[in-house]
């Protein structure tokens, strides 16, 4: 028994049965498409087209925040187009009235309605004129410096 026992311990593959079936046992468990051990991360198959669909749905909810932007800076800029129409028209108006003198940019001037219809450039405000003015206050203007006109008070 001795001599069993010697052999045993030089060679020990020999004597030692693996309990694991072979059929059982990955030969490179680091290939494999989930965890092969108790501690191993949680691997779990992704669905293909669900990932597809919640990147589709992010996409477009990025690009319809970007076009609501874009919508918005549109809609400024119409804006902006049409308060600088509305002043070329006021502006026309004014060029069109009769006036004494040159206005000077960045000073306010006054619009008035002479009894035939004509319209007055003025320096004096309606608050100058005293108990009667002789003509009708239309609007108080002032010239801007690319030469338009900004309605300050009443309108055109």
């Amino acid at each position: 028994m001795a001599e069993a026992s010697k052999e045993d311990q030089n060679n020990p593959t020999e004597s030692f049965t693996n309990p694991i079936d072979k059929d059982k046992i990955a030969e490179n468990p680091h290939l494999l498409p989930y965890a092969h051990t108790v501690g191993g991360a949680v691997i779990k198959p992704i669905d293909k087209g669900r990932t597809k669909g919640l990147a589709l749905d992010a996409m477009y909810e990025q690009s319809d925040m970007q076009l609501d932007q874009i919508r918005e800076q549109v809609q400024l800029l119409v804006e902006q187009a049409e308060n600088i129409r509305q002043r070329v028209d006021i502006s026309e108006k004014i060029y069109q009235a009769d006036m004494g003198f040159k206005p000077i940019i960045g000073k306010n001037y006054h619009l008035y309605e002479r009894k035939n219809g004509k319209l007055t450039l003025s320096l004096v405000a309606p608050t100058e004129w005293g108990r009667s003015a002789p003509m009708t206050f239309v609007a108080s203007v002032k010239l801007l410096s690319d030469h338009t006109w900004d309605i300050l008070e009443g309108a055109l």
